[in-house]
């Protein structure tokens, strides 16, 4: 299964993506989280210990020119636009609790509007990650699909758009599906996070009308606390455990059906 999560900044992506990774992972999958948002805070929440240690993969400087043939930062006409990524996640993701996370950092693009060696190199590390790895991916990206394209939108069995009770994430959200439709992924669906109320719940749910819902996660100040704690949030509330369970299963159940279907 591959799943890709967005939604406007702040409303609770990476909360969910760290706990489908470990719901997934405490259920025996391979699971191999991505952190694809430039703003990288997968490896924190997931608890890996020192993540501001942990480097980019548009960062490294020296595999970008081994791979590409150009160095980061240099002007070059001509570098590989597919090259070689098949064995990038096993030299270069970390783990921990079964949960294999790799960061892929900013995409940039030259001045002339194509892709800069990095961005190649990234491009073609999601595609190999998406189509050709035999198990969970699961992508926190940023508030959109760059990391996505036509080549790989039909390996993404969701698109989840996480959805705070507010007019800029309601926006967020049908720009996010346009983009997606524009790339042909017709697989978006909606989770409502921080919930404090049934009217929070039907404004989301009359405001994004003909869109699928997977769940709506309450609002739980035990994460909040957590949080400013500097303590482990994927067991700070069981509230919201249980809810990110319910969505596994919802995912789970979404699969099976697609398997029976076409075999």
């Amino acid at each position: 299964m591959k799943i890709a999560i967005s939604g406007k900044g702040g409303v609770g992506k990476t909360i969910l993506a760290a706990l489908l990774s470990k719901t997934f992972a405490e259920s025996d999958y391979s699971v191999l989280a991505i952190d694809a948002d430039p703003d990288a805070n997968l490896a924190a929440t997931l608890g890996f210990p020192e993540p501001e240690k942990i480097t980019p993969i548009s960062e490294m400087k020296d595999l970008i020119e081994e791979r590409t043939g150009v160095q980061p930062g240099k002007t070059a006409p001509f570098f590989k636009l597919n090259p070689k990524v098949d064995d990038i996640p096993e030299k270069y993701a970390v783990e921990r609790n079964g949960i294999k996370l790799m960061v892929m950092g900013r995409m940039k693009r030259g001045g002339s509007g194509c892709y800069c060696p990095e961005s190649a190199l990234l491009q073609a590390l999601i595609t190999h990650l998406l189509l050709g790895r035999d198990e969970v991916v699961i992508l926190d990206m940023e508030a959109g699909i760059e990391h996505l394209g036509r080549a790989t939108a039909r390996a993404v069995d969701k698109l989840i758009v996480v959805v705070e009770p507010s007019r800029r994430a309601i926006e967020t959200a049908d720009r996010i599906s346009k983009l997606a439709q524009d790339i042909g992924l017709h697989n978006v669906v909606v989770v409502g996070n921080k919930i404090r109320s049934q009217s929070e719940k039907e404004f989301i749910i009359s405001s994004l009308p003909g869109f699928e819902f997977l769940g709506f996660i309450p609002y739980d100040q035990a994460l909040v606390e957590a949080d400013l704690a500097n303590l482990p949030l994927l067991d700070a509330s069981q509230q919201i455990t249980s809810e990110v369970k319910n969505i596994y299963h919802v995912l789970l159940s979404t699969a099976v059906a697609k398997v029976e279907k076409f075999g």
